[in-house]
């Protein structure tokens, strides 16, 4: 008995994968990582799994598509393992539907994922306390259709195309072979292969789910036309495999139909499989040349990738790329800083800040209000928008007409974007209300799926598509995906040129809103605005003969040549929400070429930026203002409890100080801005205060500070769970950031709002 259950079909196989195919194992060990929320919870992307978003909705449909992708997957490993050790297992040749029974037998490890995968999803949706637990019925059955059709469909196509040994030798097969050289080949490789092959099989697992004991006496049948048998077989697998990778291919054409975009974890699950099918079809090609083939194609690819061809540049919509590029060098930096510059630019803004003071009336000494908002993806894009429609409600509409500037980064400024312009709309439109709920469901509208989608169909392979703006000619890449989407999102509101910012910044209408990403050649921040700023790429009292080096550079005087007026607004967006990997660093016409990414990455708080203009303009502030209100909006918490330390093993030792880096980089830039602000304030000769909103899981009860009698700090805590670093959010997270206005914290702030003398 002992003997019939190791040396069984099933468990041979599982054997052969641990010690054979442990790459191929590793995808499956990833997957469950991933569903168990082991792996990527930071980022979000166990929810793109357990609660997949197709059409901005959560439906059946949406898991009958990754019932399909992972029906696919599963083929693909099938197919794969198949092409790799069918021809070990020489049985397989005389038994009835070969491959259809090898899946069968190989269904140990994609039907012990499928379980867990299905106590992930149930478990997980009954956890969203959805009103109506038939909801998750719906989605089991939709997961279910999917997979089931999926593999209806192949397996009916194998079952008419894979034959067994007595079925094929009629006489058409051995003449078709004979014909192919390469397929001669493999065939003989194959069989000095077979011989040497000691894998033993006692019996195996029927389509009629009944274990049979396999046949012995193989030695009467030739092993050439044994292994003809799995030759055939092969063949037909890698023309399904060809078929299923156009498909999924011939999809990229028509990408931006909303109906054929995938659900993000769909799109992996696809990708995964591709890499899959391309191994065995590799492998049968190739045989034991695949991995030279492959290192050799590595390294060709890795040679040409810098070529015009292959290397073309992610463009900024709405940039001149065809005039001369911009020289890229010290001098050209000093010349856009020339103290004639930068005043010319200083004196314009001074206009934009009386202009700000005639709303107010004669006499009086309004309150300057700076608002900053942090990165964070779509839960800090979210947050911000939430957190200014509730301060401009409490105080009673009166914040956005004293602030002067908002700075920030990320996802935040893409929030405060939003809420700006709706702020301008309702100037001219009264019945808009900044306050509707509405634009909080558009901003938290899905924007993932299109990207990742369009990376797996378009941006992988040779980009060769491309768009108008404007009357000029841009590559699509998936930065055009996020932009589009985020377009669709917002119901087109943003889709605009920079330079139609002009005027109602001008004018004070609006709060200027420079965005500045870090430029990756030379780590200094480009100040993106409607007209020149240049007073912030350099310090306000130069000192003569300070060898002082540039901070920023100001865009318009940089690209003046290059149309950089007409950047598209949501593109100058992007610049400063670049997440690595999902969307890419944009390539700037300049010589050497300028490169920008998210400007996190120097001041996730826009604090900097913030402290910076106060300093430009403190002579001006402290003469017409009775002080600076600072609103930071954060989607962290700032203050946080601190973790134990346990001694790390031996391989979380490796990973330890990369992981400190990134945990820490958030500390790190708080601590650098309270040392700007304290400086600051205590510098000033006018009032500076300050009122802070966060996004915090941490909720307290009681005040901070209030000990009990033994000088413990009482706090009763509520854990809730965090919102993804994500271009995407599940209905729990959205529930938990809107909520969070409510926390202790925040209404103390509102309060605070509420009662703020803005006008002395």
């Amino acid at each position: 008995m002992w003997d019939k259950i190791i040396y069984s079909f099933p468990v041979q196989l599982l054997f052969l994968h641990l010690r054979k195919n442990l790459l191929l194992l590793v995808t499956w060990g990833l997957l469950l990582l991933i569903i168990f929320q082991s792996f990527g919870t930071v980022l979000g992307i166990p929810f793109l799994f357990l609660d997949p978003e197709y059409l901005n909705a959560v439906s059946w449909r949406s898991f009958l598509l990754m019932g399909v992708a992972l029906a696919i997957f599963t083929m693909a490993f099938h197919m794969t393992t198949y092409i790799l050790d069918g021809p070990r297992f020489k049985f397989l040749a005389i038994i009835p539907r070969p491959f259809l029974q090898y899946c069968l037998n190989n269904s140990i490890i994609p039907l012990s994922f499928y379980l867990l995968y299905l106590y992930c999803i149930i478990t997980f949706q009954l956890d969203n306390e959805h009103e109506n637990n038939w909801v998750v019925m719906e989605y089991f059955l939709g997961f279910s259709a999917g997979s089931l059709l999926t593999f209806t469909l192949l397996f009916v196509y194998f079952g008419f195309t894979n034959k067994d040994f007595f079925v094929l030798f009629a006489g058409t097969l051995e003449k078709q072979l004979r014909k192919t050289k390469l397929t001669r080949a493999n065939m003989l490789k194959r069989i000095k292969e077979s011989k040497k092959d000691k894998d033993k099989v006692l019996d195996y697992l029927d389509i009629s789910f009944k274990f049979k004991m396999v046949r012995q006496d193989l030695s009467g049948f030739e092993g050439q036309q044994l292994l003809r048998v799995f030759d055939q077989n092969h063949l037909n697998m890698i023309i399904i495999q060809t078929a299923l990778i156009s498909l999924i291919l011939l999809m990229g054409i028509f990408r931006e139909i909303p109906f054929l975009q995938l659900p993000a974890a769909a799109s992996g699950i696809l990708l995964l499989a591709i890499a899959t099918m391309l191994v065995g079809a590799v492998s049968f090609w190739l045989r034991e040349w695949a991995t030279p083939a492959v290192l050799g194609f590595l390294l060709l690819f890795n040679a040409l990738s810098n070529t015009s061809w292959f290397n073309r540049p992610h463009e900024a919509f709405g940039l001149d790329y065809d005039s001369p590029p911009a020289r890229y060098n010290l001098e050209k930096l000093n010349a856009i800083l020339h103290s004639d510059s930068v005043e010319s630019d200083r004196k314009f803004t001074l206009q934009i800040l009386e202009n700000w003071k005639a709303k107010f009336p004669e006499g009086s000494k309004p309150k300057m209000v700076f608002i900053t908002v942090s990165g964070g993806g779509q839960r800090a894009a979210l947050w911000s928008l939430k957190v200014l429609q509730e301060a401009q409600f409490v105080s009673d509409n009166r914040l956005f007409e004293h602030t002067q500037m908002i700075t920030g980064a990320s996802g935040g400024l893409i929030g405060a974007s939003v809420f700006r312009e709706i702020y301008l709309r309702s100037l001219q439109d009264p019945s808009i209300s900044v306050k509707d709920e509405k634009y909080l469901d558009e901003i938290s509208s899905d924007n993932l799926n299109p990207i990742i989608f369009t990376l797996l169909v378009n941006d992988l392979l040779i980009r060769n598509q491309y768009f108008k703006y404007n009357e000029k000619r841009y590559l699509k890449d998936r930065g055009f995906a996020f932009e589009n989407q985020l377009n669709i999102n917002t119901k087109g509101i943003l889709d605009k040129p920079i330079s139609a910012y002009r005027d109602p910044e001008f004018r004070a209408l609006i709060p200027m809103m420079p965005i500045s990403p870090l430029v990756t050649n030379d780590g200094r921040k480009l100040y993106i605005s409607p007209y020149s700023i240049s007073y912030m790429g350099i310090s306000n009292k130069r000192v003569e003969g300070l060898n002082e080096k540039s901070q920023g550079i100001d865009f318009q005087r940089f690209y003046a040549g290059h149309d950089a007026g007409n950047l598209r607004f949501i593109t100058a967006l992007r610049m400063g929400a670049t997440f690595p990997f999902i969307t890419p660093n944009i390539q700037l016409p300049s010589k050497p070429q300028m490169e920008t990414m998210d400007a996190g990455l120097s001041d996730n708080f826009g604090m900097q930026d913030a402290l910076k203009f106060i300093a430009v303009f403190e002579d001006w502030i402290r003469e017409n203002t009775s002080g600076v209100l600072l609103l930071t909006i954060r989607d962290s918490e700032k203050f946080s409890d601190i973790d134990q330390k346990y001694p790390p093993k031996l391989l979380e030792k490796f990973f330890t100080p990369l992981k400190n880096i990134y945990i820490n980089w958030d500390n790190v830039q708080t601590l650098h801005n309270e040392v700007l602000f304290t400086r600051m304030k205590e510098s000033l000769d006018f009032p500076m205060e300050r009122i802070e909103f966060e996004y915090s899981t941490l909720q307290y009860l009681r005040e901070r500070g209030l000990a009990d009698e033994d000088g413990v700090f009482n706090q009763q805590e509520q854990e809730i769970q965090r919102a993804s670093l994500n271009w995407r959010l599940t209905a729990r997270e959205k529930k938990s950031i809107i909520e969070n206005i409510e926390s202790p914290i925040n209404r103390k702030s509102l309060n605070r709002l509420k009662n703020f003398q803005f006008v002395e």
